[in-house]
């Protein structure tokens, strides 16, 4: 027995939960991020949690890890000395793209395409060939890849992607291309698309390689320098990584696909807002995880998370098993700027966590939403414990000036700033949920991340939503996820097979060479063989459809019924999905085979309030502004001495450690026996 730690790297802040294993005691803490060396602001914030238990390092027995750093990479553009290698006359493959237009546009005259990753002067073009089953045509010239390789590091380039046709059927060439990188530039990070994405579809292959390539110089390098410094003051513990599917694996392995861990942080706040929302009594939940540079959400139906093996950071396709998350560039950092056409528009641009927001007083110069909020009086003038002072004159200046471009006082702009900022965070929750028939009023809304509590109402007024639902520590959730995630890996083949012609015996055989090197990898992450289970998974579609479904297939059925199931099933899918089927009417193709390979990890478990405690009363009032009102008094509550069921209505504000929970007039709140607040519309009551 000891200690578990569990850290999670935002853009602004490190967020820490560690828990006894002896007392059950949980101590949640924030230190600032280090975006220069994140390993840095991971070991401030196990040193803090250590010393708020009062425990030495020696005590720590596993160290679980969860970052935004990578999704923070691609969100603030951060493509330079990025380079692409493709097949001889594939060099326009990023260019070309799908040619469709995003919903929402109407035709490309509308559309403006977003910043390539790689500009067409940094692709390069090898020969060498591969049919589409794997055979060779044409050998890998290797002189000619070195000719490429060498202009691309001459033109600046230091992450090197390589996609080359049909690898996904045989990764040879690809592997002769990367050890000639490997053999004559050591210092260059590569990815390879048969490592990254044994998948079909060369454009969403190659652009989940440049993402994987892209991070890796992020994430590989201070998993590693964090590691060891973690061996140097601990010993050798386990210290295992998030990744996007909601699972964890060793630190060696998540840097060699760095990829995987693209939407971890996120990730664990799904499964610590599942773990909350059922202590709570809700089972059908909105998600909002809102942190210093992004927002994540996602749609949680009966307890279960949703995946998904094609999702989009910004508007970069992303092929890996996830779950199923939407992004957004808005968070607590996000800047408040006018465009060239005098819009006030907020973020994706961030002040992250150097400078920082203006109120800081780290030398940040360009006004952001926390600025706002300060400004309004939603927000303390000093965050995490008073450890942050916020300078509130100075974020009023720089409010001032934005505001005389309007014609506008300050808390306008300030209001104005902060109610595109939750518009932005609405439209990732229409993501989830309209776009695919689900009314979000009929779900609770967990919000959580630093400046979750901020916005909550506001983007549930936005949303018709009536019930938001705020966890204990509600900044460190994403770090409290950690500590019931499971081990996961996940394995995909690629086999299109026509139902009319396919051999059931090959498809069981491919699914279990998958499942064998699941059972494997997972039991060598240290998880005994019956804590192993394994879930069979199918994209399927009609043959003629450019899109699959995912079919589920009972591990536990026999191969025949098995096989018999997944055909079956998959007109039921498609007709969940789209609304129709074409059942005994077209043939049906399966495209992928999946395996997900799950480990499962202890629980800490916790318990419900059972001492009484009086009901809490304010410890101060302070002015907060809203459009609608202007400038009222709202009384200001401490979380921690809230009492279980205790009612308040609005307008107030709940302040705590890491968080402040902001409850307009119109809404109130109550705590329940595990602490989570529970917000709602007046009037409505779960």
């Amino acid at each position: 027995m000891g200690l578990r730690i569990a850290i999670d790297t935002g853009g602004t802040f490190t967020d820490v939960v560690a828990i006894d294993e002896e007392t059950g005691r949980i101590s949640a803490v924030k230190t600032p991020s280090t975006p220069s060396d994140p390993s840095i602001g991971l070991l401030d914030g196990v040193e803090k949690a250590l010393a708020a238990l009062d425990r030495p390092p020696e005590d720590v027995r596993m160290l679980l890890h969860g970052s935004t750093v990578a999704t923070n990479a691609v969100l603030e553009h951060k493509f330079a000395g990025l380079g692409l290698i493709v097949t001889r006359g594939f060099r326009h493959m990023i260019e070309i793209a799908r040619q469709s237009v995003p919903d929402g546009y109407g035709n490309s005259f509308f559309w403006v395409k977003p910043q390539r990753l790689v500009p067409l002067h940094l692709v390069r073009e090898v020969p060498g060939r591969l049919r589409y089953d794997g055979a060779e045509i044409e050998p890998v010239d290797e002189e000619a890849t070195l000719s490429a390789v060498r202009e691309l590091v001459e033109d600046g380039v230091r992450c090197i992607a390589v996609c080359l046709i049909h690898s996904y059927a045989n990764g040879a060439h690809e592997q002769a291309v990367g050890e000639i990188i490997a053999r004559n530039f050591p210092d260059v990070f590569v990815s390879l698309s048969s490592v990254v994405l044994p998948e079909y579809r060369e454009y969403e292959r190659a652009m989940t390689t440049l993402v994987d390539v892209l991070v890796k110089p992020y994430c590989k390098t201070y998993l590693e320098s964090a590691a060891q410094k973690i061996r140097d003051r601990s010993g050798d513990i386990p210290f295992l990584i998030m990744q996007s599917n909601g699972g964890v694996v060793k630190h060696a392995t998540a840097g060699e696909r760095p990829v995987t861990m693209l939407l971890s942080g996120p990730a664990a706040g799904i499964l610590g807002s599942i773990h909350m929302a059922a202590l709570a009594g809700y089972k059908d939940i909105l998600t909002i995880d809102v942190g210093g540079t992004s927002t994540d959400v996602a749609i949680i139906e009966d307890l279960k998370p949703m995946y998904t093996s094609a999702s989009q950071v910004e508007s970069y396709p992303v092929k890996t098993p996830m779950l199923d998350i939407v992004t957004v560039g808005s968070g607590g950092g996000s800047i408040a700027w006018t465009d060239a056409y005098g819009q006030l528009k907020v973020g994706p641009q961030s002040a992250g966590a150097d400078p920082g927001p203006i109120c800081y007083g780290k030398g940040g110069t360009e006004p952001t939403v926390t600025d706002a909020a300060i400004v309004l009086g939603r927000l303390p003038t000093a965050l995490i414990g008073g450890e942050i002072r916020l300078d509130l004159e100075s974020a009023r200046a720089a409010y001032t000036s934005l505001g005389e471009t309007f014609g506008m006082t300050p808390e306008e702009v300030a209001a104005g700033a902060l109610e595109i900022a939750a518009a932005n965070q609405v439209f990732g929750i229409r993501q989830v949920t309209t776009t695919r028939g689900r009314e979000p009023g009929n779900y609770a809304m967990v919000a959580f991340g630093g400046a979750g509590g901020l916005f909550a109402t506001e983007v549930a007024d936005f949303l018709g939503v009536t019930t938001v639902i705020s966890p204990p520590d509600p900044g460190n959730l994403c770090a409290f996820g950690l500590h019931v995630s499971d081990v996961r890996r996940d394995y995909i083949r690629t086999i299109v097979r026509r139902q009319s012609a396919a051999d059931g015996s090959e498809i069981i055989a491919a699914w279990n060479a998958l499942a064998e090197s699941g059972l494997a990898d997972v039991m060598a992450e240290g998880i005994p063989r019956e804590r192993v289970t394994l879930r069979r998974v199918a994209d399927v579609r009609y043959f003629g459809e450019g899109h699959e479904v995912q079919v589920d297939v009972p591990a536990e059925w026999g191969d025949e019924d098995a096989i018999a199931h997944m055909w079956r099933d998959f007109h039921k899918v498609h007709d969940r999905t789209f609304g129709f089927h074409y059942e005994g009417e077209q043939d049906v193709e399966l495209v992928n085979l999946r395996i997900q390979a799950v480990g499962e990890q202890h629980r800490p478990t916790l318990s419900p309030v059972t001492s009484e405690r009086t009901h809490a009363k304010p410890f101060a009032t302070r002015t907060a502004y809203w459009r609608q009102t202007g400038w009222i008094d709202c009384p200001l509550y401490r979380r921690t001495e809230l009492a279980f069921g205790q009612a308040i209505a609005g307008p107030a504000i709940v302040e705590e450690y890491g968080s402040t929970v902001v409850v307009p007039t119109g809404w109130g709140v109550r705590a329940d026996a595990y602490g989570n607040l529970i917000v709602e519309k007046s009037g409505e009551r779960a």
